[in-house]
């Protein structure tokens, strides 16, 4: 084997001495490391990150001092009380449930959305504004969403699809948009070329090609959603997160313990769903 490493290597050097001189420099450039530059990005780096330990507060020290306390509470959970498994059951069904019509109109409107925002389909009039709103409603929490529309529609999960389905928009979206913008540029400019139209090029040449991740990322997007509708239910919005927070302030930690154990199998074989899924599809 090493033999045929040496021809392989002997080649490649009397291939690229073949090459003008030019060519060869060109090559050099587009494949050498940036040495100066990386060399400056580094202390910058480190600088940037020691900043960030001292604003956050960073005390790994404290945290072993803290230890026995995380020990304690993790032993508080234990033996998990499964009196109320129908109760739990029956909210984590009504979060699956708006984790699934969260997911669909938030993939639905998101799409539409992307189209605006990606940069080879939309004139710039369009695209920066729709850039816009998705970084505005990315920078909103989901949970100010979720008391938007408590307040709008009630107590209940209705305000948590909306919740989700508005963020959805800011997140999704963007990746959406990203999703078609790195799609092969030669097909869509072969279709200008005989003359089709801006819906046909989008039909035929950008979603074909983008369809795989399309499809992916609507699969992560439901994971985060079934996630994200533990944490809407705080602020009654439906969903286990009531329950768990009621748990929570009743000091109910077998309660506690039963939800959380739930609540993982139920991402679990959601995760290894969607891992399936996106197998099939990539």
């Amino acid at each position: 084997m090493s033999a045929v490493t040496e021809q392989r290597e002997r080649r490649d050097v009397s291939t690229a001495q073949e090459l003008p001189a030019e060519e060869r420099a060109r090559m050099e450039r587009a494949f050498s490391v940036p040495r100066a530059r990386f060399m400056i990005a580094i202390p910058i780096a480190i600088l940037l990150l020691l900043w960030s330990f001292d604003g956050a507060q960073l005390n790994f020290a404290k945290l072993g001092e803290g230890s026995a306390n995380m020990v304690e509470f993790v032993g508080r959970l234990f033996p998990p009380d499964f009196s109320k498994i129908g109760t739990i059951l029956a909210l984590l069904l009504e979060t699956f449930q708006m984790a699934v019509v969260g997911t669909v109109l938030g993939a639905v409107l998101s799409l539409f959305v992307a189209f605006a925002a990606a940069s080879n389909i939309a004139p710039k009039w369009l695209y920066y504004p729709a850039r816009w709103v998705m970084n505005i409603i990315r920078a909103v929490p989901d949970l100010v969403f979720a008391l938007m529309f408590v307040s709008a529609v009630g107590l209940g999960p209705f305000a948590g699809i909306l919740a989700m389905t508005l963020g959805s928009i800011g997140s999704i979206g963007k990746i959406f948009a990203e999703a078609m913008e790195s799609v092969d540029r030669g097909p869509m400019t072969a279709m200008e070329a005989v003359g089709a139209s801006k819906r046909q090029v989008v039909q035929y040449g950008v979603l074909p090609q983008a369809a795989p991740l399309l499809v992916s990322y609507t699969l992560l997007l439901f994971e985060g959603n079934v996630r994200g509708a533990t944490i809407l239910g705080l602020v009654g919005a439906g969903g286990i997160g009531l329950e768990l927070t009621t748990a929570m302030r009743m000091y109910d930690y077998g309660h506690l313990s039963a939800i959380i154990i739930c609540i993982i199998v139920l991402v679990t074989l959601i995760d290894q769903g969607s891992a399936l899924i996106r197998k099939r599809i990539t």
